[in-house]
C-alpha cells in the first residue's frame, strides 16, 4: 500500500458509522467560528517561527483553511499582504476583519482547496494549520500548496487526530472505539513519495482554546449526534473527563524547489 492510499485508508476509519449518522438530529460536522478568532497577542510556535523567517519584509502569506487568520497573521509584517482561503464565509469575514484591523492588505477565497486553487494567487509563504486531518486524496491537496509557495510551506497538525479528544465520550455515548491513525509520520511519508523533502518538528502547545461549558455542551452534543434532551447527560460526563490537557503538535515544512533560484 502507498503512503497516501494508507493515509487515505486510515482516514477513512474515522467515518461515523451509518446508524450513527442516520438518526441524528443535525449533522455532526461542524466549526463553530468562536473557537477560530485571533487574540491581540498570538503566542510563538515553531510554526509561526517557520513560517515568519521565511516571509520577506512586506511579503505575502497565503493561509489554506484559515479559520480567523492565526497562521497568516502570526507571519505577516507590516505592509505585507495575507490570503485567506476557507469553506465557510463566517471565517472569512473574520479574516478580512482582523487584516483591516492590523492594515494589511488581504483577498479571501471562498471554497474548498484544491478546488479553488487555480483562482488563488502565489504567496511568499503558504500554511495550512489543523486542516490536513480532514484530506482524505492528499497528493493533489500538498502538491497544490507547493505550487502556491514561492518560498515556503509550514503545515502544522496534532500528533494525534483532532477527533482524539472526544474518544471517552464517543465510548460513553455510542460505546465506539475511535481509531488512532494517521499522525505525522504518515504524512512525512506522503511528502517523501512526491519527492518533497519535508523537515518534521514535534512540540507540545497550549490546550486548544475552549468555551465556556454551557457552550460547549451543545457543539458537543451536535458532533456526537445526540438529540438535546442528552445535554445534562453529556456535561456531568464533560465534568468528569475534565479540560484537555496540553497538546501534542507538530509542525512540517519545506522550502520549495524555486526558492533555491529567488
Amino acid at each position: 500500500m502507498t503512503a497516501s492510499n494508507k493515509w487515505a485508508h486510515d482516514l477513512k476509519q474515522w467515518a461515523i458509522p451509518s446508524e450513527i449518522i442516520e438518526q441524528a438530529p443535525e449533522s455532526p460536522w461542524i466549526h463553530p467560528p468562536a473557537l477560530f478568532g485571533v487574540p491581540d497577542v498570538i503566542a510563538d510556535t515553531p510554526s509561526h517561527q517557520r513560517a515568519r523567517e521565511a516571509t520577506p519584509v512586506g511579503g505575502s502569506v497565503l493561509d489554506i483553511g484559515c479559520g480567523g487568520g492565526i497562521a497568516a497573521f502570526a507571519a505577516a509584517s507590516a505592509g505585507g499582504t495575507v490570503i485567506g482561503v476557507d469553506h465557510q464565509q463566517e471565517m472569512l469575514d473574520m479574516f478580512a476583519a482582523t487584516a483591516e484591523s492590523r492594515e494589511l492588505s488581504h483577498q479571501e477565497v471562498l471554497g474548498d482547496w484544491p478546488d479553488v486553487s487555480p483562482v488563488t494567487p502565489q504567496a511568499d509563504v503558504v500554511t495550512c494549520h489543523h486542516v490536513v486531518y480532514n484530506v482524505q486524496n492528499i497528493v493533489p491537496f500538498l502538491a497544490a500548496l507547493d505550487a502556491h509557495a514561492t518560498k515556503r510551506v509550514v503545515i502544522e497538525l496534532p500528533q494525534r487526530h483532532p477527533l482524539s479528544v472526544a474518544t471517552p465520550l464517543w465510548k460513553h455515548f455510542w460505546d465506539l472505539d475511535r481509531p488512532t491513525a494517521p499522525g505525522p509520520e504518515d504524512l512525512m511519508n506522503v511528502l517523501t513519495e512526491m519527492r518533497i523533502h519535508a523537515t518534521l518538528e514535534l512540540w507540545t502547545g497550549e490546550a486548544f482554546r475552549q468555551l465556556e461549558l454551557d457552550k460547549e455542551v451543545p457543539i458537543n452534543r451536535v458532533r456526537l449526534c445526540l438529540p438535546e434532551s442528552r445535554d445534562s447527560e453529556i456535561r456531568e460526563v464533560m465534568e468528569k473527563i475534565g479540560p484537555p490537557p496540553a497538546r501534542p503538535l507538530a509542525t512540517i515544512w519545506w522550502d520549495v524547489k524555486s526558492s533555491a533560484t529567488n
